[in-house]
Formats: structure tokens, sequence, C-alpha cells
């Protein structure tokens, strides 16, 4: 590709004069330009080239322009470029069934959204549906999607100015360093939170309630990993009360924590837990095309035998987004991407992470597995109180001068490389993350 300067500027011009992004007071934002990409890189039209530790919004699992599937979908342009989800497609059944391989024997159908917030849309409306009741759960440090039900499912501050939607109810999920329980031990926390989590159960009225919806491995709010037995608990109280358990695996899926399902990487380690509902998107196909779905079990696709399911969108199954998905599933499994990113976050990733740690009293936490690591950074290691916003800024500018593209959350620095990435990338990361911590204005 012929870079051109030029091309750079007017691409910033073109935005800052046209384009409205999300979550952004406008008029002081200046966007990196990026003009292209392969595997874990990405590069500018100036020529500076940058390791990709963000996978843009920890969505571009198989790398930048992979090329299986880039041929995937220029094939089935060639055939059909756009179908109704009211016919039958080849292509839409055979993304289906790749996904149900993954998912396991529980679950029987794949219904496909545009993406990962529709997707979580369309699980509520279900477990709505089933149970007959109403009142949907999720975690306070959570994130689900911008759209109606999905950003009030939220807990973050996302939430607070979008509040339209009915029915839902918020609660603490663990987190064992920031706990909300006085916890001291990881068991401890695990218990304090299930206990919480059954009172606001009992106090709303569990036959009120038809869904209790947590991200498997909350993302954005911090890379929280479970503590042992969290996930199991929250298994029996949903058991317990007639309620549905949705696992929104929108960013934790497909290779992003070493296994195709974060509940099944967390299964290797701690007791196996099937929820009853799965989202996802983002890592199904990287990105390539806008697509997402929900994973639906036969208990739950069979009351729409002969019921009417009142719910659809234009684009489901888009043919394109179909063959993104079958090209990039194939190729992770036959290029063991997958086993890839599980091994870069036990042998390289999780221990150099935890060694810059030691290093830094900045890191107060390390959190994550496969690909999937966040760095809690605090202004003091005894009271945990997180660094501020300005410390962040320039530990970014540090970041991208050195070469390498971040994802920061609030006072985290998340680790998030594409599941391709190679040994000597993680390397280069991080000691580019060494240098700019020891860069800081601000003792580190």
């Amino acid at each position: 590709m012929n870079l051109s300067p030029d091309d750079g500027r007017l691409a910033l011009e073109l935005d800052r004069a046209h384009v409205f992004h999300s979550w952004s007071a406008q008029a002081a934002l200046k966007p990196m330009v990026i003009a292209g990409g392969l595997g874990s890189t990405v590069w500018d039209f100036d020529g500076n080239t940058y390791l990709d530790f963000s996978s843009q919004l920890v969505n571009v699992n198989i790398g930048h322009q992979h090329p299986a599937v880039v041929a995937a979908i220029q094939q089935q342009a060639d055939i059909l470029t756009t179908v109704a989800p009211a016919h039958a497609n080849l292509a839409r059944g055979q993304a289906a069934q790749r996904i149900l391989e993954r998912a396991g024997d529980e679950f029987s159908k794949v219904f496909f959204t545009n993406g990962g917030a529709d997707a979580n849309e369309n699980a509520i409306r279900l477990a709505r549906l089933h149970t007959g009741r109403d009142k949907v759960l999720s975690m306070y440090r959570s994130y689900h999607g911008n759209t109606g039900a999905a950003v009030v499912a939220t807990g973050d501050w996302r939430r607070v100015p979008n509040e339209y939607a009915r029915g839902h109810v918020h609660f603490f999920g663990p987190f064992a360093y920031r706990s909300e329980f006085w916890s001291t031990s990881p068991e401890q926390e695990s218990q304090r939170a299930l206990h919480h989590l059954e009172r606001v159960i009992q106090s709303e009225g569990s036959s009120s309630i038809a869904a209790i919806l947590i991200e498997t491995i909350p993302g954005t709010a911090g890379v929280l990993v479970p503590p042992p037995g969290y996930l199991a608990g929250v298994r029996a109280l949903a058991d317990k009360y007639g309620i549905l358990l949705i696992f929104d695996e929108v960013m934790s899926g497909f290779g992003r924590t070493g296994g195709w399902f974060a509940f099944q990487s967390l299964g290797l380690v701690d007791e196996p837990v099937v929820p009853d509902l799965i989202t996802f998107a983002k890592g199904v196909n990287s990105g390539f095309v806008p697509v997402g779905g929900v994973i639906i079990p036969p208990f739950i696709a069979e009351q729409f035998d002969e019921q009417v399911f009142p719910g659809g969108l234009t684009y489901s199954g888009h043919p394109l987004a179909m063959a993104s998905i079958i090209g990039a599933l194939d190729a992770m499994a036959n290029e063991g991407i997958v086993d890839n990113a599980a091994r870069i976050g036990c042998d390289v990733l999780g221990p150099g992470l935890r060694e810059l740690a030691s290093k830094y009293e900045i890191i107060g936490e390390v959190r994550g597995l496969g690909v999937f690591w966040a760095l809690d950074l605090v202004a003091d290691a005894t009271t945990r109180e997180p660094v501020s916003a300005a410390v962040i800024g320039e530990l970014k500018s540090a970041l991208l001068a050195r070469g390498l593209l971040p994802f920061f959350a609030d006072n985290r620095l998340h680790i998030v490389p594409p599941c391709v990435v190679t040994d000597a990338e993680c390397a280069q990361a991080l000691a580019i993350v060494d240098e700019a911590l020891a860069a800081l204005s601000t003792p580190a």
C-alpha cells in the first residue's frame, strides 16, 4: 500500500468535519488515523507502525486482515451478497453449525444479530418470553451494549443518561481487590457476593425475575476473573429460583481467554458452569463484518416451534458476515490460534505482567488469562486509590510514542492483543510498557 501523509491529513479533516463519534464530546477530539493493519500490527499514513494491544475494541482476535477471513468474504460476495433472514442460506447454516460445535451439546440453535448489544437485547427478550417474568438482574461493574435494554443492563456510567428501559436491577459482583464486602480472601469474596445476590433476588421477588445477565469475565469493567465457586453459585441460585442465566461472552468469547468460550476456560480451573443462553459477537469473526448472536438451548428454542418469536432484524445472518464466521472459526481451529492465546497467557503475558507489578508500585493488581489482561493502576499501593486521569493520559502518550496502541478504561491499562500475537511481539510490548512506566513523571 502506498502511504501518503496527505491522505492521512485528508482522513482526519473529513472525520472532524463529518463524523460524529461515540461516547465523546466532539470538539476536542483528535482521533488516531489508521491506514492499514496486518496480524498484531497497524500503521498510519506517515509510516508509523504500532503493536495493536487493544485489538481495536478487544475484538480482532484473529488479527488484522487474516487472509482466510478476507478470502471467505470475497468468495461469498461473488455468490450472494445479501439475503432476507426468512430464507435459508448455506453460509448461515454452516456458521451456526460451527458456533454450536464449540458451544457444546447443551445448545441447539443460533439467533443471529448485528452485534453484541442486540444479541443481549434478544437474549433478554427470550428470557422474558420463556419465563413470563420481567426483571433482569445484572452487575454494576458491567457493559452490555448501547441499545435500549442492553445499556440499562449495563452497570457503568453509560447507563445513567439512557435509563429508558424497564425492569432492570443491579447488584455488585465479586472484585476482591476492591471488595464491596470487606472480604479478605477470594473465597470469602465469592461467598459474600453470592449472599448479596441472593438477598437482592429475595428482595426483588424471585417470581418477578426473568434472568441474571452477567459477563462471564467482566471486560471493560476491568477483566474481573470470578473467584472460585462464584459462577457455580450463581448457577445454583438461578436454578433455585427458576431464573435463566445468561452469559455475555461478547468480549470474552472465541479465543480471548484461551478457550472457545470463557465459561469453558474457567471450567478448567473451577467447577464447570453452563449458562442457559450465551450472547456473542466481536471475536466470532474478529469484527471483519458486523455480527452477533444468541446461542439457544433446546428447551427454549422448542417453545417457539408453535409460538411466534416476536423479534427479527433485516440483516440477521447476513451472508457476508456468515462467511466471515466460517473463515475465522476454521482458521482459528486449523492454525491453533485459541491454543496460542492460552499459551501466551500462561507462559508470556501472565509472568511478564506480574514481573512488571513487582517492579512498579503503580501496578496495584494484575488480572487476566489468555490474551485478556488488565493492570489496575494506583496512586497509593496501600489505599489502592486509583491514579488520576492525568496520569493515564501521560501513560497513553508514552505508549503511543514508543509504538504500542493501548486500551485504557478508567484507571486501568488493558493488555488485550490479538490471539495470534507472538512471543516476540509480547516481549516488545512488555518492554514498551516497562519504559513508559519508568518515564512517568509521577513516581511508579
